[in-house]
């Protein structure tokens, strides 16, 4: 086993912190009125945390596995939407960690305005903002993202 870290091998400490370095990062309330302004609400976290946890209403859920192919705009895998570089996008995942990497990547992409939301789902919640049951139907699916449904028992799996 390799125990000592390959040169140019960075933590992931190191690298969240890259990451956020060059966002700038919203509070939950400040996503809320983004999303009134045309900012939209990408939801990574897998089926299962959005059936135990809930979801927010409005939302489009993005698995974090096809969020850049969903989201670049030149590619062939893209959401309909997702017709330019100047989509006010705002990745959410339960605590903030993941989004701000997955934020950082659509930065990547020159979807330079592309951020994340401080706390994540739980701090969404927790600032008594609108939210709902998983599976309950309130937000939008890409391709290849699974229903909370599902794993509530609310929908039979094919």
């Amino acid at each position: 086993m390799v125990t000592v870290r390959p040169p140019g091998a960075i933590s992931i400490d190191e690298m969240l912190a890259a990451a956020r370095a060059r966002l700038v990062r919203l509070t939950p309330r400040q996503a809320f009125r983004e999303v009134s302004g045309g900012g939209v609400l990408i939801d990574i976290r897998p089926a299962a945390q959005r059936a135990e946890q809930g979801e927010i209403p409005g939302s489009t859920v993005v698995e974090r596995n096809h969020l850049e192919w969903r989201l670049d705009p030149g590619s062939d895998a893209r959401l309909p939407w997702v017709t330019g570089y100047d989509h006010r996008i705002i990745v959410f995942c339960v605590d903030g960690y993941t989004s701000s990497l997955a934020a950082a990547a659509l930065q990547d992409l020159g979807l330079h305005q592309a951020t994340d939301m401080i706390g994540g789902f739980r701090a969404w919640t927790a600032e008594g903002l609108p939210s709902a049951a998983g599976g309950a139907g309130t937000v939008t699916l890409a391709p290849g993202a699974v229903s909370a449904a599902r794993l509530r028992g609310s929908a039979p799996l094919p």
